[in-house]
């Protein structure tokens, strides 16, 4: 089975969870008929062949981007730049926009999915309010969703296939809880923390091409590093 069916299984499958505490509720967009069909033309144009990716992983998808889409980090302006048609509005993601100049920095989405592979800790989004939430926003969501994200980088690792010399977690908050993760499942060897690409676009845009250098040069010797 190829990386991308092995991937859309596990996103069109992994359940929606129970009721969360604080009013904040979870919403899969790869099992809507728009999105599904969205990420499934990339996976299939992009995730080809058997071999593991080296894992970029966020926190959990938002709605404007992967929450439309259905790929991660990729809002509808990048997908159609990325040859995917969509009808989708073109409002800009910053997230989106930083990962677009990442890719582009390595040679173009063709090359980049080849080798990286771009998710997040707990693949479903998360919304308060109907507004962007995270899943360490609140001890008690923490709680409740931990066993599931536990669930969620495991099968990623072994079922969908990554490179286990190595991970980059984006964002250094989300490290902490990657760190965590990675103690107790024990998956990487190492971990790359790198600012996040909204902090980034948000706080240090003006920094642009110089942060955009930093993740290449992080990613180029991670996936040139030999596995065994």
């Amino acid at each position: 089975m190829s990386f991308a069916n092995r991937l859309l299984r596990f996103l069109t499958e992994f359940p929606l969870p129970p009721a969360l505490p604080e009013g904040v509720e979870a919403f899969s967009p790869y099992q809507e008929p728009g999105p599904q069909e969205l990420l499934t033309q990339f996976a299939h144009r992009y995730y080809s062949g058997n071999q593991p990716r080296v894992a970029l992983l966020g926190i959990n998808p938002g709605r404007l981007g992967n929450g439309r889409t259905g790929v991660a980090f990729t809002d509808p302006t990048a997908l159609a730049a990325w040859g995917i048609p969509n009808e989708l509005p073109r409002r800009r993601e910053p997230s989106s926009e930083f990962m677009q100049a990442v890719i582009e920095a390595l040679g173009g989405p063709a090359e980049f999915y080849q080798r990286f592979f771009l998710g997040s800790l707990y693949p479903l989004v998360l919304l308060k309010d109907g507004r962007n939430y995270n899943f360490y926003d609140s001890p008690a969501v923490t709680a409740a969703l931990w066993p599931t994200i536990q669930e969620a980088v495991w099968r990623q690792a072994t079922e969908v296939g990554l490179v286990r010399h190595a991970a980059v977690c984006l964002g250094r908050r989300n490290g902490l809880y990657f760190q965590r993760l990675n103690e107790e499942l024990q998956l990487f060897d190492q971990l790359h923390i790198l600012d996040h690409p909204r902090f980034l676009m948000q706080y240090k845009r003006k920094d642009l091409a110089a942060n955009v250098a930093q993740y290449v040069d992080v990613l180029e010797r991670i996936s040139k590093k030999p596995q065994v």
